[in-house]
């Protein structure tokens, strides 16, 4: 160091890692392997963080005595170690070595904490001076800590960035059937076949809903503003005789809100007909009515008869959890935004209406109260088209009346329709290609199977909307939505009556 004659040669060894907390969190990980397209993308952003790093840190190989008061910075293997172990030795022999442990992936991080650590060697010289100054450095040789604080620097914005995207490409893929996986949850029963039976019953005049029976439905998100909601269900109840009514409810509210005020309607319609209650709520209305029996259950049970959840994120929606949740689509688009200002301002709605069909909120609300085991449940799950043709459907979703100047003549209505059938295609092709599940367009078919409950699956292409607002062109071979809704619930008068009678043996 001193003169040209110390031949003291100098080995540097890059900072690694000691903390083997980490070493699970040392690369990225793998984003999607049914999509090769984000895999790259982390890739490139891997070797990006790489690169920048190095440019950051190249000074770091300069000497102490650059002003650096006696401390170098850190330094990171380069891109050949990626992927596999591998042992860094000095070009001279004597000196120490240090180990770069590098975890087996196809994709790898820099190796970043804020303890890192780093051996000093110095060879001895021929002349004793060096040798002094070989002893004296020997002393410091041990591994030195550094702690630096590395948010403000660019390698916590890469690996924040990376972290980011890992987040939303995943999604709710981890969530999605979390119901099904769950160990302590019972089968389901699958009916289809009966549901068809029923159905080729209905076109053909045979009836087999009871008198002795209420029938309540239940309606979805956003109802309040859909004039025919269950409106053509009703009707075609009432034609054959059935007393039939549409819960009042205030749709964009919570689901416990809600569940008290169905108690309350079911409580008033049995002490007012002294008949049981069978309920069909479709979509959101099927959780709030699902919600009102666990919670009340000791007060409804000999007033209810059975709860069919038509379209029903039972589970939880992917569509409300990537809209709501942090890290997800709602943070990119501003779609959370723009739903709180639709539920919250627009129509005076609560939010909470949304986040109450979120994985998490589903979760911890079933972890609470389930639906009693006594309790005759039917699960109706269907499937979107996303062929071209949907794009041209439209959805009658309410009347319109032109104004007249005479009172002889009629008022003129026209049907205000709306392209429902694109927009659930839309949908249903998103969840298709992100997840790789089957969806109406916004409940994916296995979190809408109520475990222990009897499941329709039919084969025919219905999406969300298509339970409550019928359709421009619809098929008249194929069963209308108030033929569905009556093979439903004549399903569920049956399953009911074969439970009693099981219930019956076993008391015998």
């Amino acid at each position: 160091m001193e003169g040209s004659n110390n031949t003291t040669q100098e080995s540097r060894e890059p900072f690694v890692a000691n903390d083997s907390s980490l070493q699970n969190n040392r690369v990225i990980p793998q984003l999607l392997t049914s999509l090769p397209a984000f895999n790259d993308a982390a890739s490139y952003l891997s070797e990006t963080t790489s690169l920048f790093t190095r440019c950051f840190m190249d000074f770091s190989a300069e000497p102490a005595s650059r002003g650096l008061g006696g401390q170098e910075m850190v330094t990171f293997g380069s891109a050949e170690s990626r992927g596999s172990p591998a042992l860094n030795t000095a070009s001279s022999s004597g000196s120490d070595l240090a180990v770069c442990k590098a975890s087996q992936s196809s994709v790898d991080a820099p190796l970043l904490h804020e303890g890192l650590s780093r051996t000093l060697s110095r060879k001895s010289s021929h002349s004793g001076n060096a040798a002094t100054n070989s002893e004296d450095l020997s002393e410091g040789s041990s591994a030195q800590v550094l702690s630096r604080n590395t948010s403000p620097n660019g390698i916590s914005i890469f690996q924040g960035l990376i972290e980011r995207v890992r987040r939303t490409v995943r999604g709710s893929a981890d969530d999605i059937g979390w119901l099904q996986r769950a160990s302590h949850m019972p089968p389901v029963d699958d009916q289809t076949d009966r549901f068809v039976e029923i159905i080729d019953d209905i076109k053909h005049g045979l009836h087999g809903l009871p008198n002795s029976m209420v029938y309540l439905l239940v309606p979805g998100l956003f109802s309040n503003h859909g004039p025919l909601y269950f409106v053509n269900t009703k009707t075609s109840f009432s034609k054959m005789g059935l007393t039939c009514h549409i819960a009042k409810i205030h749709s964009e509210a919570c689901v416990e809100k809600n569940a008290r005020e169905i108690k309350d309607y079911i409580e008033e319609i049995y002490w007012g007909s002294r008949k049981r209650v069978l309920l069909l709520g479709h979509s959101k209305g099927g959780v709030d009515a699902a919600a009102a029996l666990s919670m009340y259950w000791t007060d409804l049970k000999d007033k209810v008869g059975g709860l069919v959840l038509a379209q029903s994120p039972y589970g939880g929606s992917p569509i409300a959890s990537d809209i709501l949740r942090e890290g997800q689509l709602g943070d990119y688009v501003n779609i959370r935004k723009l739903m709180e200002t639709l539920i919250c301002k627009v129509i005076k709605g609560d939010l909470l209406a949304l986040e109450d069909l979120t994985y998490e909120r589903r979760k911890e609300f079933l972890s609470k109260y389930h639906l009693p085991r006594e309790l005759p449940v039917v699960s109706f799950r269907t499937e979107a088209s996303i062929s071209p043709a949907v794009l041209a459907t439209l959805s009658r979703v309410a009347h319109a009346e032109l104004p007249t100047f005479s009172t002889a003549q009629p008022a003129t209505t026209f049907p205000v329709v709306m392209p429902l059938g694109a927009v659930m295609a839309a949908c249903a092709q998103l969840l298709q290609i992100r997840y790789g599940e089957k969806s109406d367009g916004l409940v994916t078919c296995c979190d809408a199977e109520v475990p222990g409950s009897v499941v329709v699956r039919p084969k025919r292409k219905l999406d969300h909307a298509w339970m409550v607002y019928s359709e421009l062109n619809d098929n008249p071979t194929e069963a209308d939505a108030s033929q569905v809704c009556e093979a439903l619930l004549t399903l569920l008068v049956e399953v009911g009556q074969r439970r009693r009678h099981e219930l019956s043996n076993k008391d015998e």
